[in-house]
């Protein structure tokens, strides 16, 4: 093997101690000062060639010690050759996790040829690169291993598209340390973070509070009148702007959708939630709901909460909330919007006075403890 064209950047000490060095980790050691020198962007393709020739010298040594000096080394390198990256990556554990984590040579055959001998540990590190591509996040999937698809969940750089989403709810919503890790990604689809409150720990739901800027009232108990409450926190923070009828379905699919959770929407004003949702219980497109809903009649409304399927008993309170709403106008600024909320929930209430005393118990039986309160306050 040749290195002239590399001696005036490496001593022959250097080459000495890499191939006859009298201990690994003398050895070891050599191979780092020679790795750090072949990185550099200026060399020549000659220069290139003999590093090459240098670096599979290196791969293909007996010891651990200086294989892993290459490893870790070059793992970030874009200069590492892409069949010696490879070979590390195939080797044990402590020299192929460096270059598997972060080599940027390795392309997603590659990586698919890795987790086809991969065990956990492997996988792992597959699924903790910066860039985790679809393909490889459903090959994590296949692999059915809890530690890996934890890993990717929790990789802002993993990216799972929506059928990877539904596989990994389809297969993991009863294992909390996957559901959690999904927590800590910046960025979650609404209609996954709603479908999140169902399944993760009281824990990992503070985290979702303090990453995804959520009301911290999702930070309290999770009983089930509280997770009601946290979607129509998720709904003021959405402002169901971008995709209210799919976030209704996707509620409704989860078993969410509930009268209790409709009626506490709208006492908080969120008026084209209710319209969505009565569109998808009646079965009936969102033009039409909007039409019986703002009839200003007393027909309308009462014909399609009869197709909701709505307990009977609610529809006075339902009534009484949108004739306050229809005699007010919603204020921009949020603390305008929060005044507006608490007249809402006031008129409202005081409008139950005339109902039979077992249906007002009913009513307010539905809602969350702070507008119980505020019941007993009027």
């Amino acid at each position: 093997m040749s290195v002239v064209a590399l001696r005036n950047r490496l001593t022959q000490d250097d080459i000495r101690r890499l191939i006859k060095g009298e201990s690994d980790e003398v050895r070891a050691m050599a191979a780092r000062k020679v790795c750090r020198r072949m990185d550099s962007p200026n060399l020549t393709q000659t220069e290139r060639d003999a590093a090459r020739s240098v670096l599979e010298l290196i791969a293909t040594d007996a010891a651990e010690l200086v294989r892993r000096a290459l490893s870790v080394t070059l793992r970030q390198s874009p200069n590492l050759p892409r069949e010696i990256a490879i070979r590390l990556a195939m080797d044990v554990d402590t020299v192929a996790l460096p270059v598997i984590e972060d080599s940027p040579v390795l392309e997603d055959e590659d990586l698919m040829a890795v987790l086809n001998k991969a065990d956990t540990v492997k996988r792992c590190a597959v699924a903790s690169r910066a860039d985790v591509s679809e393909p490889i996040v459903h090959r994590l999937l296949d692999s059915g291993d809890r530690a890996a698809v934890s890993t990717a969940a929790a990789n802002d750089g993993a990216r799972f598209d929506p059928a990877a989403y539904q596989r990994a709810f389809a297969d993991f919503c009863e294992n909390a340390e996957v559901m959690d890790a999904f927590v800590a990604r910046s960025h979650l689809p609404l209609d996954i973070t709603e479908r999140l409150i169902a399944h993760i720990s009281d824990t990992a739901m503070q985290r979702l509070v303090t990453r995804h800027a959520l009301p911290p009232q999702l930070a309290v108990e999770i009983a089930e009148g509280m997770r009601e409450r946290a979607t129509v926190d998720l709904v003021d923070q959405a402002g169901l702007a971008q995709d209210p009828k799919h976030f209704v379905q996707q509620l409704r699919m989860n078993a969410r959708l509930t009268p209790s959770l409709i009626l506490r929407a709208l006492m908080r004003g969120h008026v084209a939630f209710l319209e969505h949702a009565f569109a998808e219980l009646a079965g009936v497109a969102h033009s039409k709901a909007w039409l019986l809903i703002h009839d200003a009649g007393p027909l309308g409304l009462r014909a399609i909460y009869d197709r909701t399927g709505m307990p009977p008993r609610l529809y006075p309170a339902i009534r009484a909330c949108l004739d306050v709403i229809h005699s007010m106008q919603l204020p921009q600024d949020e603390a305008g919007r929060a005044h507006y909320r608490r007249v809402l929930a006031e008129r409202a209430i005081t409008r139950f006075q005339g109902l039979p005393e077992a249906d007002v118990d009913y009513i307010l039986s539905r809602l969350d403890s702070d507008e119980a309160e505020l019941a007993q306050a009027s």
